[in-house]
């Protein structure tokens, strides 16, 4: 089993920056690739950004390409998303999602149904 736990969310105004980041246990010796989603309210859950198991390929959401960057640590277990110019329709709370069985070092993707493990989330409110 994986256990995914998020933090680093909070209140920013527009035009800020906040990190966030997904702190992985359990079977850590275990390759995954990670992915952050967000959901606003009243809205479905969708992708913002992926990074391979090995942080050699990432794959970025058409809304946060060139304002977000995903990047992790695999010493620490840890995936970071840096996020810069910050968007009231940013606001969502932000999961990270990790998934087995990864077929190649640089396989990245954008699709919930892939992922096998979620976090329970961290809000982001960016205010205007």
């Amino acid at each position: 089993q994986v256990q995914l736990v998020e933090s680093g969310g909070g209140l920013v105004q527009a035009g800020g920056s906040l990190s966030v980041s997904c702190a992985k246990s359990g079977r850590t010796f275990t390759r995954h690739v990670i992915g952050w989603f967000r959901q606003a309210p009243g809205k479905e859950r969708e992708f913002v950004a992926s990074i391979s198991w090995s942080g050699l390929n990432t794959y970025y959401a058409d809304s946060v390409k060139g304002r977000f960057t995903i990047s992790r640590d695999n010493a620490k277990n840890t995936v970071y998303l840096q996020m810069n110019s910050l968007k009231p329709e940013d606001t969502a709370v932000y999961h990270c999602a990790a998934k087995r069985d990864v077929p190649s070092t640089y396989y990245v993707t954008s699709k919930l149904s892939e992922y096998d493990y979620w976090g329970q989330g961290t809000q982001v409110t960016v205010s205007s």
